[in-house]
């Protein structure tokens, strides 16, 4: 590591031309990155924009060696050769497919590969202690030799920030976040961002939900077709979605989404008294006596 002797820069993280490729395919072309401490830092871009790459380049999922260019986090150029190396500096990346195991406890999950030990035995009393305050932290009740599969997937979202709270993190990842939870669990996880925030804990969050990032992040960068477009002052630059869209595809809405008259034709898919039995309980209909049809050129909704 390289010490850059700039310790009055409020910039924690800062990536420099980073350059990734797989046989065949740039991923990520000169992409330039900065984050301020304590802040929410928002990156934005389409499906295969090279959002998620870069923060595998970022937390070690690539290591140092199959990128080019320059990570610069706590003012020292760092070489990640993992994940246990970019832990060991504080940073933590949750990725949308959350790496618990279903049968082992909430506990053993949280502790997993980092167990307290005692006399080089695992101190489960300590664990167990831990985890409570851990949990606690995170706005969980749950108890912690509750196995991970007996609670839902909001509750394994916090799971996953306790974890990361456990290795003293300091810059926080959450790769789609929300993408799974209803509004009520993805709320009390942005809340708890905000909470995180507050106590001078720094994130990155890539979301599709705009709505979501307009509430809480501070700065949004834009990625595109593997290049950094520009990053945004959430409040000094009025960012609303629109803003963001125009940056993410490069084009307005209204030029996107031009509008135009329907043209609806003829019924073409027809279901008549559909019943559907419930997988467990028997005798009992997940589905009753259920008609409907569409025809060619609609969108067909339904209130369920």
């Amino acid at each position: 590591m390289t010490s850059l002797n700039t310790h009055s820069d409020p910039i924690l993280l800062e990536m420099r031309s980073i350059t990734k490729e797989f046989p065949g395919v740039k991923a990520l072309s000169d992409v330039n990155l900065r984050v301020k401490a304590g802040e929410i830092h928002a990156i934005c871009g389409e499906n295969g924009a090279g959002k998620s790459t870069l923060m595998k380049v970022l937390s070690g999922v690539y290591p140092y060696g199959t990128y080019t260019g320059d990570i610069v986090y706590q003012n020292e150029v760092q070489q990640f050769k993992d994940i246990r190396a970019s832990e060991h500096a504080g940073i933590v990346i949750i990725h949308q497919e959350l790496a618990l195991i279903p049968e082992l406890s909430i506990m053993e999950n949280i502790f997993l590969g980092n167990e307290p030990t005692k006399r080089g035995v695992i101190d489960w009393a300590e664990a167990r202690t831990r985890s409570t305050e851990l949990l606690a932290r995170v706005g969980l009740r749950e108890d912690p030799d509750t196995p991970i599969k007996e609670i839902g997937v909001g509750k394994q979202q916090l799971v996953e920030i306790a974890k990361a709270l456990n290795k003293s993190v300091k810059l926080l990842i959450l790769d789609e976040p929300t993408a799974a939870l209803n509004e009520s669990d993805s709320q009390h996880l942005l809340d708890l961002m905000l909470g995180l925030k507050g106590r001078g804990i720094t994130s990155i969050i890539i979301s599709h939900k705009l709505n979501e990032i307009e509430q809480i992040a501070d700065s949004i960068t834009i990625i595109r077709d593997g290049k950094s477009i520009e990053t945004l002052d959430v409040k000094a630059d009025g960012v609303d979605e629109d803003r963001i869209i125009k940056g993410m595809v490069g084009r307005t809405l209204e030029s996107r989404f031009p509008d135009h008259e329907p043209k609806i034709g003829e019924v073409f898919f027809e279901v008549k008294n559909w019943n559907v039995g419930h997988p467990q309980i028997q005798d009992r209909l997940v589905c009753k006596n259920s008609s409907f049809f569409v025809r060619r050129g609609e969108i067909v909704a339904s209130p369920d």
